[in-house]
């Protein structure tokens, strides 16, 4: 995989369901545990950076398709591309739209909006995955507090 290549939409359903299975720690097999916490790490450090990378992509995206919105709304986009897009001649059904309330239509334009909802996404899969990663950096901790927590119900 090249450095610009990875899937367009980690899941983050999956992602959670996996996560319910991976964080159960089987207090009957601490050392397995404890062994498996790197390998977890890893995983998980794979899909944060794969989600940083996608967040940084939507937001590229984002600004080239603002900028093309800009064009449009604003009159500048030559008809061919119009046309080619299979966008309206004209956005403002005739409306003569100020300056100020342009907002309005850039806020009500279902590409934007579903480019926000990308983002949206992918910052809310990033903030999963840095959780996720900082339980994995202290189960060693949980880990120690069971046999801690064994020990003493074992009367040592």
């Amino acid at each position: 995989m090249n450095q610009m290549e990875f899937p367009l939409l980690l899941d983050i359903e999956k992602i959670l369901i996996e996560w319910q299975n991976d964080s159960v720690i089987d207090d009957t097999k601490l050392d397995s545990a404890s062994v498996d916490t790197a390998k977890l790490h890893a995983k998980y450090l794979q899909w944060l950076s794969l989600a940083k990378l996608q967040l940084k992509k939507s937001q590229i995206n984002q600004k080239s398709l603002l900028k093309i919105k800009w064009l449009y709304y604003n009159g500048k986009m030559p008809p061919e591309e119009i046309e080619q897009r299979g966008w309206e001649f004209d956005p403002f059904d005739g409306l003569k739209v100020m300056k100020g309330d342009m907002n309005y239509y850039y806020d009500s334009d279902k590409e934007i909006q579903q480019s926000e909802e990308k983002i949206a996404y992918s910052k809310t899969l990033v903030e999963t995955l840095q959780e996720i990663v900082e339980t994995l950096r202290w189960r060693h901790t949980s880990i120690g507090n069971i046999i801690k927590w064994k020990m003493f119900q074992a009367g040592g």
